[in-house]
Formats: C-alpha cells, sequence, structure tokens
C-alpha cells in the first residue's frame, strides 16, 4: 500500500509540475483532445501504461 501511495503522490506532483511550467500547453492541449477519435486516445493511454508498467518492472526488478 505504500507503494500504491507513493505512486499517487509521485503522479501528483508531476501533474502539478506540468500545469506550474506550461500552464498554456496544457490548456492547448485540453483544447485540441476533443478532437482526437476515442481509439487514438485508448491507444495512447494503453501505450502510455505499457510503457509505466515496463518501467517499474525495469527499476524495481
Amino acid at each position: 500500500m505504500t507503494d500504491f501511495l507513493a505512486g499517487v503522490a509521485f503522479f501528483l506532483i508531476i501533474e502539478g509540475l506540468l500545469y506550474a511550467a506550461a500552464p498554456s500547453f496544457v490548456k492547448g492541449l485540453a483544447a485540441i483532445l476533443p478532437d482526437f477519435p476515442e481509439s487514438q486516445l485508448r491507444i495512447g493511454g494503453i501505450i502510455a501504461m505499457g510503457i509505466g508498467v515496463f518501467g517499474i518492472w525495469l527499476i524495481r526488478g
């Protein structure tokens, strides 16, 4: 459970950093996201999850 909470905390740190460092980029991205087909967003999400799982596998062994 501690690892899960640490992961959530790191997610919030990275998310907050993105909003703090580049708010105009985030607003622009939010504006164009509805134009993408759901299938592309889903595939992008699956790829991101796969990269994350692979990264954790590499780091944690």
